[in-house]
């Protein structure tokens, strides 16, 4: 299925997209929960402490740019029923615990202006995005005041050394709750 926004036709994604992560994650506290264990490193980000929701959510995105070859991003907006899923009458695919994404073939643009009111508060980023390559995937689940990253070492290098994204290295069994932050 494709719909338009912006003057362009968009795909609209499906199951077989996400088949690479669906069912591949694992339940509990480690940022396998969000992440399935196919990657060489993993990390979480929020913004820092004086930093706004855009300087942050642009650095993010600046960073996976520059370590991406140019190519389509998938983006995931999480239905809750109370927030902007950007298509709200496309198709879902359903991750994690049956959770139903909206899920669209884009790219980093529209990754940070696409989102009008967000599940976690302010800022734009989709739940959940990764490259057509699957490079890496970012994902923030619904209860999760942070997000998640699963990347190659070099990618997750270069977020760190970038103070507006404030990322943390944590292994596969760690707890991925950064420091300093509750679950809801």
């Amino acid at each position: 299925m494709d719909v338009g926004k912006d003057g362009r036709t968009w795909r609209i994604g499906t199951a077989t997209d996400v088949a690479w992560l669906a069912g591949r994650t694992t339940q509990g506290s480690s940022v396998t929960a969000a992440i399935p264990p196919v990657f060489d490193a993993y990390g979480t980000f929020h913004p820092p402490d004086g930093v706004g929701i855009d300087a942050h959510e642009h650095a993010v995105i600046d960073e996976l740019v520059t370590c991406t070859p140019d190519q389509p991003w998938w983006l995931g907006f999480l239905d809750t029923g109370a927030h902007d899923v950007v298509f709200p009458h496309a198709p879902r695919v359903s991750l994690y615990w049956g959770w139903r994404y909206m899920l669209v073939k884009a790219g980093p643009e529209q990754a940070l202006t696409w989102r009008t009111g967000h599940l976690r508060g302010d800022g734009s980023l989709p739940d959940l995005f990764f490259p057509a390559d699957r490079s890496w995937l970012v994902s923030a689940l619904w209860d999760d005041t942070w997000t998640d990253i699963g990347a190659s070492v070099a990618v997750l290098t270069a977020l760190r050394r970038n103070p507006l994204v404030n990322l943390r290295l944590v292994g596969p069994d760690e707890d991925a709750c950064p420091p300093g932050l509750t679950r809801d």
